[in-house]
């Protein structure tokens, strides 16, 4: 199991560069793990898309459907960002190191305290993962 960034999950649904490589670490896995952070992050980087123009509303709805139906179906394990991986966060903001910012501190804390490796698209991200001690795959 893995704990899956909204960086690689977007890339995963969404045409991108990154998306074979996506498709290929998501499938090859038993159960991907996000949190509901990424669930509400991957909506969000769907409606910037469509507010770049680079995907229509027609094909983001479509992209969001299959998405939510995934999550019904229970394709992902879901592990809940709680008090803990709050006070976690906040602890490794309060370090002033390494670019870290607080979605990412959230992403990093709930993989953490599952005992998770984070497969990541983002350089940053990865950086902290590694700086934490997290097992982690950068996609870039």
């Amino acid at each position: 199991m893995a704990y899956i960034d909204t960086s690689l999950l977007v890339a995963y649904y969404c045409p991108e560069p990154l998306s074979a490589r996506a498709q290929e670490a998501l499938t090859g896995l038993d159960m991907p793990v996000i949190s509901p952070l990424v669930e509400v992050e991957a909506f969000s980087a769907v409606a910037a898309k469509v507010r770049a123009k680079q995907l229509d509303a027609t094909a983001a709805r479509g992209i969001l459907d299959v998405f939510q139906k995934h999550l019904a179906e229970g394709y992902y394990g879901i592990v809940p960002i709680g008090a803990a991986e709050y006070r976690l966060a906040r602890d490794w903001l309060g370090e002033f190191t390494g670019g870290l910012r607080t979605l990412d501190a959230l992403h990093l804390a709930a993989a953490f305290t599952h005992n998770l490796a984070i497969l990541t698209a983002d350089r940053t991200l990865a950086k902290a993962a590694g700086h934490y001690g997290l097992h982690h795959e950068l996609f870039a």
